[in-house]
């Protein structure tokens, strides 16, 4: 195999014998071995199901594939071969480094062992010596950080504690290829935005991942290649992410039964609700006209300022607040899209400091910026300073934008000096959560604004 391939698969099966009763399962072992010495043909007392059939593919060093498909797929069944907890019907699996993998909930701990104690089994199981568990165990712990739950028994935890354990573990051996199932998704918010940069940094230093999910958002984002596994077994394509997401969405909302014919229904800018029939000169056929009117309402839940956030930076000045501020300086807890709005980051400064910036990032889920600015460009002319002891409370404003239904979350920076010749004093991940609570349901970032809507039917 190539020293460029870390992962190849080819002509891969998995075949599972399914019996209708158990003792059909005894007659599977015995008969077969009676009639063929009485020198009859076996007969078989299963029936087989194909969880995977002829797949093949091969992961470069440094990519990023998705795996996607509909329930039943074969998408974990496919890992599990991969990782070697599974043994193939047919086919062959070649890897080259380090696999870590987290797999379906609480797989590799043992539920009566303490936190601490399937840390250091895990640990070992994927390579790492005791040294090294115990050179990095603190990480790992920091990590995870569910405190004291580290000294108690696994099967107490919860399920988030459960990945929060798993991912920690993983995130500090020194894998070079990363195998993610759809386990982040118990995760709470917060976590899952710290294992999202974990994943940027790890894709970063060239490290390979297998990524499985249903959401093509997250295959498009972080994906370079994608593989489609179909139900049954019946196919499976490989492609860039784009088009194996585009395939993906076209079979999982494919009307199998009939299809529906538009006919020449049109949408267009209206105005107030009403219906009219008018005559057309088409053979005397009529039209019937339905206007409409939509207000776009989108209303935000907006968390308070987290003092405990994640941070880095140099520590010449600590973020002391940040949130939307209302008409009477108070801190919102709600705002609404297409509402003008005043967002402030309060800086305590423990130093001189010359040329202070300020800046705020709006992100989703996967960790994708939707907006971001900052005061750099905007004040250099004035060349401020602030001295020890000073705090100092940056202002945006600007019109809220509608966001589609979802999580999003805010980080929040001060740093010294100017564009990339700066000092980061402090950035904060994930200070304040923005949830949308009432939406209209669209695909992709963002909503129009107001907007008018008419239906013109030909009969």
């Amino acid at each position: 195999m190539s020293s460029e391939i870390a992962i190849k698969v080819e002509n891969l099966s998995k075949c599972y014998q399914i019996y209708d009763q158990p003792r059909d399962r005894l007659k599977q072992f015995l008969l077969p071995r009676l009639r063929r010495f009485v020198g009859l043909s076996p007969k078989q007392y299963y029936r087989e199901f194909w969880a995977l059939k002829d797949v093949s593919f091969e992961v470069k060093k440094g990519e990023t594939v998705g795996i996607i498909g509909r329930n039943g797929s074969g998408k974990s069944t496919l890992l599990q071969m991969i990782c070697g907890t599974l043994s193939p019907t047919t086919g062959s699996i070649v890897t080259h480094g380090r696999i870590a993998a987290l797999l379906e909930l609480g797989s590799g701990f043992n539920p009566d062992f303490t936190g601490r104690e399937n840390v250091y089994l895990n640990g070992s199981v994927l390579g790492l010596t005791k040294d090294k568990i115990d050179a990095r165990f603190e990480d790992i712990a920091a990590f995870a950080d569910i405190g004291r739950h580290i000294d108690q028994p696994v099967k107490t935890y919860s399920s988030g504690m459960y990945v929060r354990l798993a991912f920690a573990v993983i995130a500090h051996v020194d894998a070079d290829i990363l195998i993610i199932d759809e386990a982040l998704a118990v995760g709470d918010a917060f976590f899952q935005q710290k294992c999202m940069r974990f994943l940027r940094a790890f894709q970063e230093k060239q490290g390979t991942v297998l990524f499985v999910s249903h959401d093509t958002g997250s295959v498009l984002s972080l994906c370079d290649k994608a593989v489609l596994l179909m139900p049954n077994a019946s196919a499976m394509h490989l492609g860039d992410a784009e088009t194996i997401c585009k395939l993906y969405l076209e079979h999982l909302y494919a009307d199998p039964i009939r299809q529906i014919e538009l006919g020449t229904t049109t949408a267009t800018v209206g105005g107030a609700n009403s219906e009219e029939i008018r005559a057309t000169g088409d053979a005397g056929r009529s039209q019937r006209f339905y206007d409409g009117e939509m207000k776009v309402e989108t209303i935000y839940a907006v968390s308070a300022f987290r003092p405990e956030a994640e941070s880095f930076g140099n520590g010449g000045a600590s973020i002391i607040d940040s949130g939307f501020l209302g008409k009477h300086e108070n801190v919102e807890t709600t705002v609404k899209g297409d509402q003008s709005v005043r967002f402030f980051i309060r800086v305590l400064s423990h130093k001189r400091i010359q040329r202070p910036a300020f800046g705020f990032m709006i992100k989703n889920s996967l960790g994708e910026y939707v907006y971001a600015e900052g005061t750099d460009m905007h004040f250099r002319h004035y060349e401020l300073e602030l001295a020890e002891g000073d705090v100092a409370t940056a202002i945006f404003e600007f019109t809220m934008p509608h966001l589609i239904r979802g999580r999003y979350f805010v980080n929040v920076a001060f740093a010294e000096g100017l564009g990339d010749e700066h000092i980061q004093h402090c950035w904060m991940h994930d200070a304040i959560q923005v949830d949308v609570i009432s939406s209209r349901l669209v695909h992709g970032y963002c909503g129009m604004n107001d907007m008018a809507m008419s239906i013109r039917v030909n009969s």
